[in-house]
């Protein structure tokens, strides 16, 4: 409200600001004419003014026919056409031009205004003189300044778009800032999902397995009791953060950074926690990806974790395959006795159930399949992958526009984007026990990729809008300057033609003295101009004269915007008849 209040304001400060200049243009032009009327010639155009100019914000068409209805009025005043208010035409028109964003309308409204000035000349009569100024000087004042303001008017839009889209692009850096810390929160998820919570379930596992020994007293049993429940409360609430930490719609579990335990590690620590584990691996092992390696671990991790907490006394059978051209992960739990646990597969009732979800899409990243279900010898789990990572389609509903580097998996590149575009993640961000070597991994994969490239469809979208409106406003610029050259071809020729014609035809005052009526043509001929004058007035022409004479006319004086007394020579065959003086204004 307030904002409105002082936009009014200053449009009326700047309102009056503009009444006040035009009318002193139309006070200097009043007092410059001496014998013209106070009412016509001052007053009212100064109402016309003040009702033209808060107009031209709401209705700069109108506004533009109003003050050329004062121009008008110079056509029809008997002793000169031109007047003051052909300024206050060129500022209105020049307003017209910055106001109104489309051309058709303002064209037609200058057309109209240049067909009734030209009309006006026509009903008139008026005076070649006054047809000139019709021609040119009305017509320039009018499209000349509009070319103008058409102008500043794409100066300005260019400049607003500029800081339009300088503040969208840094709104999506902020966006793309924030999309990271997400992104970064799923991560850590992610690592306490597969990490924590295997570690827990193993100790778990163990302290269950304490609660067994012989050598124990009941309080000892009572207390790993106690111990264990407090364990599987812990796994609880690591999954209620990990629910929070996480962010389901766009979480990318593709970029698995590596740790620097391998799948021996995992197993053999297993195998010492008391896990009934064997395992066996077949086939040359051939130089796997870090990607490729960290997937192995991450379902390897990730099945002994569930088989643990849901099928606990079962046997659990590992099996790596390594073929040609892909590795072969097997793990299969036994089935658990009738009424004990839900196998691995159906997960706790209550439980957010994230681990296999996000070990599809991570396998999917890398490129490779996952099956998991019941089958014969208990519930398997099985993950196919490539010996090189490589771009898979993701699950689900892709970001439009991935930009992926030649040569790198999609996975390092993080999740996309609000525009489409995929983030750079950031090394240093990651943080924790045995993430220095992810670090690098990750510095060392996306080190070649262009910076620019984390801006992504930004680019491409604003210099297609810039250079939509750099178009525009190149486009008016060249009108601006080529509509006058066009208009100068147009009327340059006329003018100097008209202006030609009316300097040839002037008979000075101190010749039109030295002729002497009854003597003949060829004697007076060295006084006599070039040629006549064309244009007389219509008054002039009906004057009386001596019958059977032939009459001519000569401008007593140079100037062009003004009326010049005529010399009228009335001619008997080759013999001057008479000689007399047709006043400039009319009777």
């Amino acid at each position: 409200m307030l904002n409105t209040r002082t936009t009014s304001a200053r449009s009326a400060r700047g309102d009056a600001a503009l009444w006040t200049v035009l009318a002193a243009a139309t006070g200097y032009g009043f007092r410059d004419a001496g014998s013209a009327s106070l009412t016509l010639d001052l007053v009212l155009p100064l109402v016309v003014l003040a009702v033209a100019v808060p107009w031209s914000r709401r209705r700069p068409g109108a506004a533009v026919a109003l003050v050329n209805g004062l121009c008008v009025m110079g056509l029809a005043d008997a002793s000169t056409p031109g007047n003051a208010h052909v300024l206050s035409l060129a500022a209105l028109s020049c307003l017209l031009g910055a106001r109104v964003a489309e051309a058709r309308r303002p064209l037609l409204v200058l057309a109209g205004c240049a067909a009734v000035d030209l009309a006006t000349c026509a009903v008139l009569r008026a005076q070649p003189v006054w047809w000139f100024y019709a021609l040119t000087v009305l017509p320039a004042a009018l499209l000349l300044p509009w070319l103008a303001g058409r102008h500043w008017r794409g100066r300005r839009q260019l400049v607003r778009e500029g800081w339009r889209l300088a503040r969208g692009l840094e709104e999506r850096q902020h966006l793309v800032a924030e999309r990271a810390r997400l992104t970064e929160r799923a991560e850590i998820a992610a690592d306490m999902h597969d990490s924590l919570g295997h570690a827990l379930s193993l100790v778990a596992l163990r302290a269950g397995a304490l609660e067994l020994s012989p050598d124990l007293t009941d309080r000892d049993r009572a207390d790993l009791a106690d111990l264990r429940g407090t364990i599987a409360d812990a796994v609880e609430q690591v999954r209620e953060t990990v629910a929070v930490l996480q962010d389901p719609p766009d979480r990318d579990t593709g970029a698995g950074l590596p740790v620097n335990d391998t799948v021996e590690d995992l197993l053999s620590r297993a195998v010492a926690s008391g896990v009934p584990v064997r395992w066996e691996r077949r086939g040359a092992s051939p130089p796997l990806s870090c990607l490729v390696e960290r997937g192995m671990y991450r379902v390897v991790q990730e099945a002994l974790t569930n088989a643990t907490k849901h099928a606990p006394d079962c046997s659990i059978s590992v099996r790596i395959t390594h073929e040609p051209d892909r590795t072969r992960v097997s793990v299969v739990n036994a089935v658990p006795s009738a009424g004990g646990p839900a196998h691995a597969g159906a997960g706790p009732a209550s439980g957010v159930g994230r681990g296999l979800i996000g070990l599809q899409e991570r396998v999917t990243v890398l490129g490779g399949s996952l099956r998991t279900g019941s089958g014969s010898g208990g519930f398997h789990v099985t993950a196919v992958l490539p010996h090189r990572a490589t771009t898979a389609a993701r699950t689900g509903t892709p970001a439009p526009g991935p930009v992926t580097a030649p040569g790198r998996p999609a996975g390092i590149l993080g999740p996309a984007s609000p525009s489409g575009t995929a983030r750079r993640p950031d090394p240093g961000m990651v943080s924790g026990p045995g993430m220095a070597s992810d670090s690098r991994m990750a510095s060392d994969l996306i080190g070649a990729m262009d910076p620019e490239t984390a801006l992504g469809e930004i680019l491409p979208e604003s210099a297609e809008r810039l250079a939509s409106v750099r178009s525009d406003a190149r486009r008016r610029s060249a009108l601006a300057l080529v509509a006058p050259v066009v208009a100068a071809v147009f009327f340059v020729p006329s003018a100097v033609y008209l202006a030609w014609q009316l300097t040839t035809s002037v008979l000075p005052p101190s010749r039109f003295d030295e002729l002497t009526t009854g003597r003949p043509r060829t004697e007076l001929a060295p006084l006599l101009p070039a040629r006549a004058y064309p244009y007389p007035s219509g008054h002039a022409l009906s004057a009386p004269r001596p019958p059977g004479a032939r009459c001519e006319f000569y401008r007593s004086g140079r100037d062009l915007l003004h009326e010049v007394d005529l010399y009228r020579l009335c001619w008997s065959g080759d013999t001057l008849l008479t000689k007399d003086t047709v006043p400039a204004g009319r009777p």
